[in-house]
């Protein structure tokens, strides 16, 4: 074990990790490699983990030239010269970031920093990586010399396979993840999600910490944990990770006053001291029962956030921009919801579109109770949003994905359209909101992507259906009902018009059914949506409205 214990601090490293014997590793198949990262297999021993790391590491697929420890060995003295490594200023695009020092000794300390600056030197193209410092202290501590950590930390930043996400390396491509993550907060901790929602001024803000809570708050013997799965896995074991550091938070402060005026304070609070409330063990073990999404879903949940952000003008150079916005008061008005109730909804949608303003697009006090009107004013503005206000003064309506000119396409049939990421909600009396069924209950359908091992490139397994005829349509949308091997129709029942109605989830019933004259509605529970009633199961129309999505960073 001596070769590997150059930058540790013994007296603050687990001791459990020195006592164990030595094993080896010689299996080479993914699932089997997969279940012993998982379990912990070389956990216990810190010589076997240096081992393993180097092995996965030296597998990553790489750039034709890719520095390695001899760049190191020229650089580092013209680099980092004589001078005091603590007193080294860090490159800009870690951010600020914590420097982590994990159980290094005084000399490790020093390394980090080295390291870093001579990373910002043989890779010019990064812009934004707040993660690297941690990644190398990590793996300083299991690095025969510093030289060997730099060659690692390469091989992890030069990762050429397109279906292997490692480390974020730009503001585009760091900034999409965070509202990635966001949007599955949305869809796998409403209950965090509400009190984040209730408490922060800024969702995103908080959400923007994710990677900050594993690099950076995460105690040394958890870090390397998730790690270890990570070098297996991949990028959505962090997703993972994340998600339950945040179910955890949540149900240990729940109905507990906040610590201190920020959430964002006492989320981070909470992951580094999280050894008082949740072993290593069991953080993972709630990581791996969350039923996400497959890779190719959140792969392409990712790039439509990385497309918003450049149709925002967010290129791969920037350094951090703020882009997140709420609705604001002084110019939203309309005669059915309230801005607070507004901005309840906004915390729902997809946070790609969550970065734009509302926009009124109809109202039937304006423009008359007309479904002809009504697809005139909606049609070419994807996606929109439905609210009616009732006669009895309930208040209900649906997060809709897709353009309603979508309807044309079954001719004068009526058809269904849309997307998974479409919702119905009611505002009152009460509060609640019913997502696509498949969302809760993943068991109702096997996807058509692969399966959990090494994702084959995106462009092989995006659409598992037959190819779009509209050539700009090439790539399915997020959550397309093509994906899944549904059981039957009435699962993906999610919005149809013509000019007799419109209905809103279908099967054992409708979420909404509207008429020609947008006067009369029905709403009963239906298979889409798993729903109950909306409002009173048939109702009259006292004032509906569409709202659009106004991108308010291009003017």
């Amino acid at each position: 074990m001596d070769e590997y214990n150059r930058f540790v601090d013994w007296d603050k490293m687990d001791i459990t990790v020195q006592s164990q014997d030595a094993k080896e590793l010689t299996c080479t198949e993914f699932q089997e490699l997969k279940q012993l990262a998982r379990q912990g297999y070389w956990a216990k021993n810190h010589s076997l983990r240096a081992k393993v790391y180097h092995k996965l590491i030296s597998n990553i697929p790489c750039r034709t030239v890719t520095p390695d420890a001899n760049v190191y060995r020229d650089i580092v003295v013209k680099i980092v010269g004589k001078r005091n490594s603590s007193s080294l200023p860090l490159p800009e695009f870690v951010d600020n970031s914590l420097v982590p020092t994990y159980c290094l000794n005084a000399e490790g300390i020093g390394a980090v920093r080295k390291i870093i600056l001579c990373i910002a030197n043989q890779f010019p193209d990064i812009s934004f990586c707040p993660a690297l410092p941690s990644v190398i202290a990590l793996l300083l501590h299991y690095s025969k010399d510093e030289a060997e950590c730099f060659e690692q930390v390469c091989r992890i930043l030069a990762c050429n396979d397109p279906s292997k996400r490692l480390i974020d390396q730009t503001f585009l491509a760091f900034e999409s993840s965070c509202m990635t993550f966001g949007d599955l907060v949305n869809k796998y901790c409403q209950a965090a999600h509400k009190l984040m929602v209730a408490v922060s001024e800024d969702v995103l803000e908080v959400y923007s910490d994710w990677q900050r809570w594993l690099f950076g708050e995460l105690p040394m013997v958890y870090v390397a944990r998730v790690f270890d799965v990570f070098l297996v896995e991949g990028y959505k074991v962090l997703y993972r990770v994340a998600l339950a550091l945040l179910k955890f938070f949540h149900k240990v402060r729940a109905g507990q006053p906040m610590e201190s005026d920020s959430i964002q304070q006492d989320i981070r609070a909470f992951v580094r001291d999280i050894a008082k409330s949740v072993s290593p063990e069991r953080l993972l073990e709630k990581a791996f029962a969350i039923r996400l999404f497959s890779r190719k879903e959140i792969q392409l949940l990712q790039m439509a956030n990385e497309k918003a952000l450049q149709q925002k003008g967010i290129t791969v150079k920037q350094k951090r921009q703020n882009v997140h916005l709420a609705v604001h008061a002084e110019n939203f008005k309309s005669e059915i919801v309230s801005v607070k109730e507004m901005r309840d909804i906004w915390s729902w949608i997809p946070e790609r579109f969550a970065l734009c303003q509302p926009l009124l697009l109809f109202t039937t006090l304006e423009h008359g109770c007309s479904l002809s009107r009504f697809y005139s004013h909606s049609e070419g503005h994807e996606p929109t949003l439905l609210l009616i206000k009732t006669t009895a003064k309930e208040v209900c309506g649906a997060y809709l994905s897709t353009d309603w000119s979508e309807r044309r396409r079954g001719g004068n049939k009526l058809s269904f359209f849309g997307t998974g990421e479409c919702f119905v909600f009611r505002l009152q009396p009460e509060v609640e909101r019913y997502e696509w069924v498949i969302i809760k209950h993943p068991e109702l359908a096997t996807t058509g992507s692969e399966p959990e091992n090494h994702a084959s490139p995106a462009s092989s397994t995006l659409s598992s259906g037959s190819v779009p005829s509209d050539p700009s349509d090439r790539l399915s949308p997020f959550l397309a009902a093509r994906h899944f091997n549904l059981p039957s129709k009435t699962a993906s029942m999610f919005m149809a018009g013509s000019s007799e109605c419109i209905i809103i989830g279908g099967g054992d019933g409708q979420a909404l059914y509207l008429d020609a004259d947008l006067n009369h509605g029905r709403t009963s529970h239906c298979d889409t949506f798993n729903n109950q009633p909306l409002c009173s199961e048939s109702f009259q129309i006292s004032v509906l409205e569409v709202w659009g999505f106004r991108d308010t960073m291009n003017g």
